[in-house]
């Protein structure tokens, strides 16, 4: 990492726009090669301080509620495409307003909105969620074909006699894996769905593709994408957030204080509850730069929030020197579910939020104060 992470203040989320345009390109070569649409999914990465340079390769943003659909089209101002478990009655003619496409989770919420979608004045294009139940994800949380899911449509219960003014089929099955797990799944889609596909002008491939991981397989991913397209002439979709940001930002942190409790544990001015909360909720333990696992180097230490939590500890790591007050320390990949998932837990601050280009340097965009966590609040 070549940016002066002394002239940030802590803690900070600073995302480097080298590394996002990286990802950037990879993501647009597969546009490319497949005329597929990717879209940013907001609801792993939403600073839209970087939105203009997102916009300069990807086809829009897809969103998870109103605020999100709202945040995509004044910031980035192409297509915004939304899905939702359901959809709050009284936002519904807002969502529209902002939204090209509207994908439903049920036939029941298709019927019920159905009406002021066709009285729209502006077209917008739906789609239902259908779940193949199949998944290769391990972790119950985050696996939307789990038994009793609450998301998409299941081929038992589908009804085809109310697709009139159906265009599409979104599904979403994968979390953080690779383009053979995809392969495997868009088997079991064809075979279940596939008779609805063919009437369909596009389909959603969802997100969880982790298609700028180094050892991710593109030439798996793009026949994925043309074996439909060329199977049903559907345009196709992919909608990632954790693969636009993935390895592209930081959170830099200060040791504030080192207590000894049978180990040594330092304690930072950052938390895992309220700033890195996948770190608890995956759970998953981040790199740190120049750093290594327990005892890897000589100086092995806890590290801890700042909040009253007991379990708010991020990790155990160990340090060529020892710690002390003051050191600063910095967080690898920390863009994506940071910035989204992030709180005032203890009335703890936010990290500030920063950017790297080569041509401006460093540029602290937003930062956070007392006000932030009393508008929250009554």
């Amino acid at each position: 990492m070549d940016i002066d992470i002394s002239a940030l203040p802590s803690p900070c989320y600073i995302v480097d726009e080298r590394l996002l345009s990286r990802n950037l390109e990879i993501l647009h070569s597969v546009q490319q090669r497949t005329g597929c649409s990717i879209l940013l999914a907001l609801k792993g990465f939403s600073m839209y301080s970087v939105f203009p340079l997102v916009g300069q390769y990807l086809k829009g943003i897809t969103a998870s509620s109103l605020f999100e659909a709202k945040l995509g089209n004044e910031e980035m101002g192409k297509e915004v495409h939304i899905y939702a478990p359901a959809y709050i009655e009284e936002e519904f003619d807002q969502i529209l307003r902002h939204c090209d496409h509207v994908t439903f989770n049920s036939f029941d919420q298709w019927n019920r909105f159905k009406d002021k979608v066709k009285n729209s004045t502006k077209k917008i294009s739906c789609g239902v969620r259908i779940n193949p139940e199949y998944s290769e994800i391990t972790t119950p949380i985050y696996d939307p074909c789990y038994q009793y899911s609450r998301l998409g449509v299941t081929l038992d219960n589908f009804r085809p006699e109310e697709l009139e003014g159906i265009e599409g089929l979104h599904f979403h099955t994968m979390c953080e894996q690779n383009s053979d797990t995809l392969e495997r799944t868009i088997k079991v889609v064809d075979q279940k769905f596939g008779h609805f596909i063919k009437k369909m002008k596009w389909l959603n491939l969802g997100g969880g593709h982790h298609i700028t991981r180094p050892d991710y397989d593109i030439e798996t991913l793009v026949r994925s994408i043309k074996f439909f397209q060329d199977k049903y002439g559907v345009h196709v979709y992919l909608e990632p957030g954790e693969a636009v940001a993935l390895n592209t930002g930081y959170l830099v942190a200060r040791v504030l204080d080192i207590v000894d409790n049978d180990m040594k544990i330092a304690i930072l001015d950052t938390s895992a509850a309220c700033h890195m909360p996948d770190v608890l909720e995956m759970p998953y333990r981040p790199n740190i730069i120049d750093a290594g696992g327990p005892d890897e180097y000589s100086y092995t230490y806890r590290l801890g929030g700042l909040t009253c939590l007991a379990g708010d500890i991020i990790g155990d790591y160990s340090f060529k020197q020892p710690l002390k007050p003051g050191d600063r320390l910095v967080f690898c990949d920390m863009a994506h579910y940071t910035m989204v998932k992030n709180n005032t837990f203890n009335g703890v601050n936010l990290p500030s939020i920063a950017r790297f280009n080569q041509k401006e340097g460093i540029k602290v965009v937003k930062q956070f104060g007392y006000e932030d966590f009393k508008t929250r609040l009554s």
